[in-house]
């Protein structure tokens, strides 16, 4: 038996994004208990500077160990009890988990439903939220399966709140490469997954709660129906108090630390231009290649972009050799878009002109080959 030694790659798919030296370095530091004094320090600068990338001062912002969908059934399975009305806005393959899980933890969940791909406005929301009086709407901010960044969350956040709804947004491929205001925006649950535009490795999921929300789960007439995601039980830990509720996964945290760090040295502003910049130098010479999007481009994501595959083109064929003979890994669609998109992400540390670059070379490359 061999001790692991993958070859490396250059990660522009959607997800994990390639991963910087000093956060590899950060992992490998001592370990130390899950009270130990130093940790906890770390654990504070942790919240300190995810409060800066969500933009929001929420005492209840950290990371959960877990994936980003720990993330998403945590920011559920807490604020739902069974029989709660719940509206959930499906436009991709995410949307659609939210409904499965909250129809699994015993809600009546509605959805609105647009073909993958396209965007909601804040009118129609409005228009569903008369209906009737919903706990809790939910809506992904990067839907991860088509490239399509929504807008106006604020005023669709807005609406909710007129009609007494909570609001659930996932920005698992947007935080840390796209704004992601909660404050400004007055959204309630939000959540993320470390392995994306954060550039850390898999395994954490940010989450932040707002006092309209926590104020919700105190008045919760039932107990939360799990126990590792329960969060007035995490917060115990992350709070004063440091109250024991499972170890945490120290070595993530130190990656963790280390990547916000990075981010708030390069600043988020800088770094926004920077996932656009590079997101339009991609789109331009993809579309010098003679590509067409999935998406149109006021609803494009800087994150993670979908140019339709060329007519008479195999898809895989091109990604296997992209992953052969450039170790550079991009990902084809699935669901309904399977075989018809690819999907480039361009996403922290994987986000550069390099990068670009390279892909758009090799794609001339690789290109015919695939016909």
């Amino acid at each position: 038996m061999q001790p692991i030694n993958p070859s490396p790659r250059i990660l522009l798919g959607p997800g994990p994004s390639s991963v910087p030296p000093s956060v590899l370095r950060a992992m490998a530091a001592p370990m130390v208990g899950y009270l130990d004094p130093q940790l906890m320090r770390f654990l504070s600068e942790i919240q300190a500077m995810l409060r800066q990338v969500f933009q929001t001062e929420n005492e209840w912002t950290f990371p959960l160990s877990g994936t980003g969908t720990a993330g998403m059934e945590a920011a559920l399975v807490n604020f739902i009890e069974p029989g709660d009305d719940v509206l959930v806005l499906v436009n991709g393959y995410f949307g659609a988990r939210l409904a499965e899980i909250a129809a699994r933890h015993r809600a009546q969940v509605e959805t609105l439903e647009h073909p993958w791909g396209q965007v909601f406005t804040p009118q129609e929301v409005e228009t569903a939220l008369e209906r009737k009086s919903y706990k809790l709407l939910a809506l992904v901010h990067m839907e991860t399966s088509t490239g399509t960044l929504q807008p106006q969350v604020a005023e669709i956040a807005s609406a909710a709140h007129r009609h007494g709804a909570l609001v659930v947004l996932d920005t698992v491929a947007s935080l840390g490469g796209t704004p992601v205001a909660v404050d400004a925006w007055d959204v309630d649950i939000v959540y993320s997954g470390s392995q994306k535009c954060l550039s850390a490795p898999p395994g954490l999921a940010p989450i932040t709660v707002s006092e309209r929300a926590r104020r919700a789960l105190e008045s919760r007439q039932t107990p939360v129906d799990v126990w590792y995601l329960d969060l007035p039980l995490i917060a115990r830990y992350w709070g004063e108090a440091h109250a024991y509720h499972h170890t945490p996964p120290i070595s993530s945290l130190y990656g963790l630390h280390e990547s916000l760090r990075l981010i708030a040295e390069e600043g988020l502003e800088a770094r926004f231009a920077r996932h656009r910049a590079n997101a339009e130098r991609l789109w331009e010479g993809l579309e010098a290649l003679g590509m067409d999007f999935f998406v149109p481009r006021e609803c494009r994501s800087p994150t993670l972009s979908t140019p339709l595959v060329p007519a008479g083109v195999d898809e895989s064929a091109v990604r296997r050799r992209l992953l052969e003979e450039y170790s550079l890994e991009i990902a084809g669609g699935f669901g309904p878009l399977a075989g018809k998109i690819w999907r480039i992400g361009l996403m922290g540390y994987s986000s550069s002109r390099a990068n670009v670059d390279l892909l758009l070379t090799a794609l001339k490359q690789t290109g015919d080959g695939g016909r």
